[in-house]
């Protein structure tokens, strides 16, 4: 039988198993430094209604995903909610870890009253797609990016 999965809000010493989970190569393959992820770990947790969560599994982590609950001016005031950085263990998957989380995320959202929560996949990840549709989430219109140069705008 499987262990149970439970989901908590990270700590900073999760930091190096979320890096791990950050560094594989399906994502982008690459991490922050520990030192990086430290400070910018510290200024995620002055943003209300956002945080950084970890899924543990036989006392290891084995999943995370971050989730930002904001307040909205339209739709009557109706929060909404942002999944990110959705991450399991290779060595887990198909174990229903990221079920837990998205539940565990879901359950959140719900309690906060918000009216709708979304993420995003690169259109490359089919089998990510097929997880979120078998989960309840729908495809949604159309997602538009443009890349940012940070050092275009330091004359600002």
């Amino acid at each position: 039988m499987t262990e149970a999965v439970s989901c908590r809000v990270a700590a900073s010493a999760d930091l190096p198993a979320i890096l791990g989970l950050y560094a594989q190569p399906d994502l982008d393959g690459e991490a922050l430094p520990l030192a990086d992820a430290e400070r910018l770990f510290e200024r995620i947790a002055q943003y209300p209604g956002y945080a950084i969560y970890v899924a543990e599994q036989g006392g290891r982590i084995v999943g995370t995903f971050a989730l930002l609950v904001m307040p909205n001016l339209g739709h009557c005031g109706t929060p909404s909610a942002v999944i990110e950085d959705v991450a399991v263990d290779p060595a887990c998957q198909g174990r229903g870890i990221g079920k837990a989380m998205m539940r565990h995320a879901l359950r959140i959202c719900a309690e906060k009253g918000c009216y709708k929560a979304a993420l995003s996949s690169n259109l490359t990840r089919e089998r990510a797609h097929a997880f979120y549709e078998s989960l309840g989430f729908e495809r949604h219109g159309y997602s538009f990016r443009i890349p940012l140069d940070p050092l275009s705008h330091q004359d600002c």
